[in-house]
């Protein structure tokens, strides 16, 4: 494998969202404010997440996702997402979610109903400096049915404040509620190799490569770590194929997540400019099938 820092975005190969093509790998903005998400970390440095941003777009990264409620105590990801890019590049496509809300203090709110959303749309397109914003994914929190939110997006898509809609959270029949109301370009599900098997996501990754939907897991790298960043606890059968390869445990895991289907994008997120090399250069490892079995096994043991 070449080194980390001569090969590009473009080499885990394209996908499209909606009408807007990405490469597969691109950039999660969440731990671009601290050293773990939202407040339970230390705020990071800002020059360096802005350097981080910049060499992401030089590195032909062009699919971007963040939120409004990706702050911390003195760092905001659209803030720097704003004053690291704009003028944004042409092809660059800035992916955000609605749904969850923080209140000042940092701590959870109550999720957004429907009527509230267009102030959290709102909220985005004023961090991010934008008109409108090109792709929406309406996160499910706890609601059973999200016709009436997801139905609220479409009337702002059709209002040209969105581009295009997504949903996050779901279950397939949350899809389908969603596709009976507008189209949907991308689904943003928890999906990673030592993550439990859910019967229903599974079903949704399917679903989408049928329906010719992005399926872009969150947390793939960071596993069972969540929100508090990258997982250290890597199976042996991980750690025996990154040696074979000579890379780290990070970007086999990355690499099995774009191995899962030509419709899957990674967003794995990073405030490290040498750790967006890394994870970057993961878009460039072929497995063979008999790693892809070995690694496979490693999910199936995982309760």
């Amino acid at each position: 494998m070449t080194t980390s820092e001569t090969i590009t975005a473009d080499a885990a190969g394209t996908w499209k969202l909606g009408d807007l093509p990405v490469h597969r790998i691109g950039l999660g903005a969440m731990r671009l404010t601290g050293s773990a998400a939202f407040h339970l970390g230390t705020p990071s440095d800002r020059d360096r997440s802005i350097a981080v941003l910049r060499r992401a777009v030089e590195l032909g990264v062009n699919h971007l996702d963040t939120a409004a409620f990706y702050f911390s105590a003195l760092r905001s990801a659209n803030e720097l997402v704003n004053t690291a890019l704009a003028p944004y590049p042409d092809d660059l496509v800035i992916v955000t979610k609605v749904g969850p809300h923080r209140t000042y203090t940092g701590e959870w709110g109550t999720p957004a109903r429907p009527d509230e959303l267009r102030g959290h749309v709102e909220e985005n397109l004023r961090q991010l400096g934008r008109d409108h914003l090109d792709v929406v994914n309406l996160r499910r929190m706890s609601q059973d049915s999200i016709a009436e939110h997801f139905g609220a997006l479409a009337e702002l898509r059709e209002a040209g404040l969105i581009r295009h809609l997504g949903v996050s959270n779901v279950e397939p029949r949350h899809l389908a509620e969603a596709w009976a109301i507008a189209p949907v370009v991308c689904v943003q599900n928890r999906y990673a190799l030592d993550a439990p098997r859910s019967p229903a996501t599974d079903d949704l990754l399917r679903i989408c490569g049928d329906l010719g939907i992005a399926f872009v897991p969150y947390y793939a790298v960071a596993g069972e770590g969540g929100e508090h960043g990258a997982t250290g606890a890597h199976d042996e059968e991980v750690r025996a194929v990154a040696r074979a390869h000579g890379v780290s445990p990070v970007q086999v895991r990355i690499a099995w997540t774009l191995h899962q289907g030509p419709h899957v994008l990674a967003i794995p997120g990073t405030g490290d400019p040498d750790h967006l090399a890394d994870n970057v250069a993961a878009g460039a490892l072929r497995l063979t099938d008999e790693e892809r079995a070995r690694l496979g096994g490693t999910r199936d043991r995982v309760r």
